[in-house]
């Protein structure tokens, strides 16, 4: 079957935080700028984030990850930025070619530049009783609850105390669910204090240093086992919901499609696609922006996604490169201050041995 290909000028897949601002920087100085998403609804991990950022003004301190979403998104349909939403991208090619299963059709586009951020799913782990029902990532119970409005279930066992374990805790007890506990086998909470500081608040309890044994039910999940790495404890839990907060793996199937150079990193969630500071990837003209590039937070995305527009931009063209190296530096202090923290300093350091190689 033969398909006619669309010229395009500038493809960003995704239309999460990192894909919004590489269109939008991208647009702001005159691409064509088409993206796509599989999502019914642009704004990525933020569409579901009702909880309210911290940090500076420039990446939406006191507004929560919804609004966020809906401002980017509204300043690139301001651009005249082409946004394509339920249409996947099945694969991208060697000749330059782009194949997606747009919502009636399967179609080819040729762009003139490839703009990944494609974002990052949840790891799991396989554990005795893993595929009942009731075991599920965090993050899709955060969608269940602040997407479809749907409370998974009444009594919640968390296992993960990092930020997104301690958010999605705090939200399903907004919800309506019990949450039992939150499990960790490291001897600290992970996350962020401020995320913490809500959770004890609310009384629920962290058993740090216990590790999960099982899950068990007959029809669907009605206890898990954990047991204190310590002295053995083992301790029962009734649930009917366990949630697994154990860490994100970048998607970056399309970057190895492409031929992209590929490494290991740990701190930021498994293999990468190797990229300069420029975003720029192995593969010329095909750039990398977001948890695609390594998993961080969503400012970082944001951040990492306006370099990747302004590279991008820069290669077609519409930005010469006195104006887009300026561009990029002062991004680049806004992202040394992001990474400042102690929570980054993994990330930062594997970043750095990135741009290194």
């Amino acid at each position: 079957m033969s398909l006619p290909c669309e010229q395009l000028d500038l493809l960003v897949i995704g239309a999460g935080p990192a894909g919004l601002c590489a269109a939008y920087e991208a647009a702001a100085v005159g691409c064509r700028v088409t993206i796509v998403d599989e999502n019914d609804k642009a704004g990525g991990q933020l569409s579901k984030q009702i909880h309210r950022f911290f940090g500076s003004s420039h990446h939406g301190a006191g507004k929560r990850g919804i609004e966020i979403a809906e401002e980017l998104f509204g300043d690139c349909l301001k651009l005249g930025v082409d946004v394509r939403l339920s249409s996947s991208v099945l694969g991208l090619f060697s000749n330059g070619e782009v194949m997606i299963d747009a919502p009636t059709q399967l179609c080819l586009v040729n762009p003139g530049a490839v703009i990944v951020a494609t974002g990052a799913s949840e790891k799991s782990l396989a554990f005795p009783g893993w595929t009942l029902p009731g075991v599920m990532g965090a993050g899709a119970a955060q969608t269940l609850i602040n997407i479809h409005r749907i409370l998974p279930g009444s009594r919640v066992l968390m296992v993960g105390s990092g930020n997104v374990g301690l958010i999605v805790s705090y939200q399903l007890l907004q919800a309506g669910a019990e949450v039992v506990g939150v499990v960790d086998t490291a001897g600290s909470i992970s996350g962020y204090q401020v995320h913490a500081g809500r959770v004890r608040r609310e009384g629920i309890p962290v058993y740090l240093g216990h590790r999960l044994l099982s899950a068990r039910g007959s029809t669907g999940l009605e206890e898990v086992l954990v047991e204190a790495i310590e002295d053995g404890t083992v301790k029962r839990f009734e649930a009917d919901v366990l949630c697994l907060a154990v860490g994100m793996s970048p998607l970056c199937d399309l970057a190895a499609m492409r031929d992209c150079r590929m490494v290991y990193e740990d701190a930021l969630g498994g293999l990468v696609p190797w990229h300069g500071a420029d975003m720029r990837t192995s593969q010329s003209p095909v750039y990398i922006a977001g948890d695609a590039s390594g998993v961080e937070e969503a400012s970082v995305a944001m951040e990492e996604g306006r370099i990747a527009g302004i590279s991008a931009a820069e290669d077609l063209g519409s930005l010469n490169s006195g104006e887009a190296a300026e561009r990029r530096a002062a991004i680049a202090k806004r992202l040394d201050e992001l990474r400042a923290g102690p929570h980054s300093r993994g990330k930062l350091a594997a970043k750095e041995r990135l741009y290194a190689r």
